[in-house]
């Protein structure tokens, strides 16, 4: 328990098994209430949600996480000089969502979609600000903050979906799914006021307030290939929905055939497939801050031996948890969702996400490493080749199998090439 890492692990292991039960709730709640039509116009959303989430942060929460835990900066004034650029940035962004939310909606090829598109505008600069002070105390190895804000992000969202979405049901579901979305913005306000009650000197010189041109330019050189990286499977995930439902439409699926079975697909059958997450992620959240501070100093052994750690852990948990989801994939999906259907897409994907659960760490560890590009690299590779797997076995009248197929074969090609790449910086360094 000495072991910072392992004390960090252990806190974001309990804070997201807590988290992840509070999500799992809402999901079960939220499908109860708004149904499978409503997940599903919720799920042909998120895509968009998720690319603008990704764009907001700008890969911000990461290098500040690296930039402060190498132990050679000004915090406060690293902090203060993104903070503005962070907001000056959102806002324009927040132009451009509602200025192109009538495009995207109609690339979805359903109407219901602008409004729910239109409320991720207000969420934006709530999201970037959180996740900038999300980065800080990463860096500073301080897991709790993060934690308690997440808990309390997600109680929020709880508490509206039991007490105010019901009464919004009888104005339709699109106002629903919107406010669904919307709720994002109170719930990020008050995570981030969460964690500054957790920053113990609040005393600002005039020197912090500075505009730091030169800690603005360390932050963007790890950022901007960060973002652009997450910015790859964000895109993918954005144009996912539009490729699925233009070219299975065209081959002459029923719109409401091919909507059902996407909302299956991403509303539950991958959420309970990456229910064991959490326990990876408490390991890969970690890791920055700790490979950073050894590849800093060199410490190529110890890195090594740290990477084999976290991978075998992995693959225990990954191995364990998926095993018992793939025994009885419909007893597990009638437990959580009441529904009975995407077992059979469950079956097929739960070995490979095995894999992806490595995915993950390793990604981590390249950027610990300065090999954010490597990152980025590897998952343009991946994102083509799901892209064009969706494209090419659509034509093959196999349903929703396209989007299954591309689904694992990015898993494996994007997790070998970062594992190649990791491989070969750190021999390279030995050298």
């Amino acid at each position: 328990m000495k072991d910072t890492f392992f004390k960090s692990a252990l806190i974001l292991l309990i804070g997201g098994a807590l988290t992840k039960m509070l999500g799992m709730l809402i999901k079960i709640i939220m499908t109860r209430i708004v149904g499978i039509d409503g997940v599903s116009i919720y799920m042909l959303v998120f895509p968009t949600f998720s690319l603008f989430m990704t764009i907001a942060e700008l890969g911000f929460p990461t290098a500040i996480s690296k930039l402060i835990s190498e132990e050679t900066h000004n915090n406060k004034n690293l902090i203060l000089s993104i903070i503005p650029l962070s907001l000056i940035f959102n806002i324009i962004l927040m132009v451009v969502v509602i200025t192109m939310s009538p495009v995207i909606t109609h690339f979805i090829n359903d109407p219901r979609a602008l409004y729910p598109i239109m409320s991720i505008a207000l969420v934006l600069p709530f999201d970037s600000l959180s996740s900038i002070l999300r980065g800080y105390f990463f860096g500073k190895q301080k897991m709790i903050p993060h934690i308690l804000s997440l808990i309390t992000e997600q109680i929020i969202r709880l508490l509206f979906i039991l007490l105010i979405v019901p009464s919004l049901l009888s104005k339709g579901i699109v106002v629903t799914v919107s406010s669904l979305i919307g709720i994002n913005m109170l719930s990020e306000f008050i995570s981030t006021l969460v964690l500054l009650l957790f920053i113990k000197n609040k005393k600002i010189s005039k020197e912090e307030l500075k505009l730091n041109k030169k800690e603005i330019k360390n932050v963007l050189s790890i950022s901007i290939p960060t973002t652009l990286s997450r910015l790859i499977g964000s895109i993918s995930y954005f144009f996912e929905p539009i490729i699925i439902t233009t070219t299975l439409i065209n081959q002459g699926y029923l719109s409401s055939f091919v909507i059902k079975e996407y909302g299956i697909i991403e509303g539950f059958v991958l959420p309970l497939l990456l229910i064991p997450s959490f326990l990876t992620n408490a390991l890969s959240g970690a890791l920055i801050p700790d490979i950073s501070k050894r590849f800093v100093k060199r410490d190529l052994l110890a890195i090594k031996r740290r990477i084999k750690q976290v991978i075998k852990l992995t693959l225990i948990i990954g191995i364990v948890s998926l095993s018992i989801i793939y025994l009885n994939p419909s007893y597990f999906l009638k437990l959580i969702y009441k529904i009975d259907e995407g077992s059979n897409y469950l079956k097929v994907l739960a070995p490979f996400f095995i894999i992806l659960y490595i995915q993950n760490p390793l990604e981590n560890i390249l950027q610990a490493i300065n090999k954010s590009k490597s990152v980025m690299l590897n998952n343009i590779i991946g994102t083509l080749t799901k892209l064009l797997s969706i494209f090419i076995f659509s034509f093959f009248k196999i349903g929703l199998y396209n989007l299954i197929i591309g689904i694992i074969l990015s898993i494996l090609i994007t997790t070998y090439l970062h594992y190649r790449a990791i491989k070969k910086e750190l021999n390279a360094s030995l050298v």
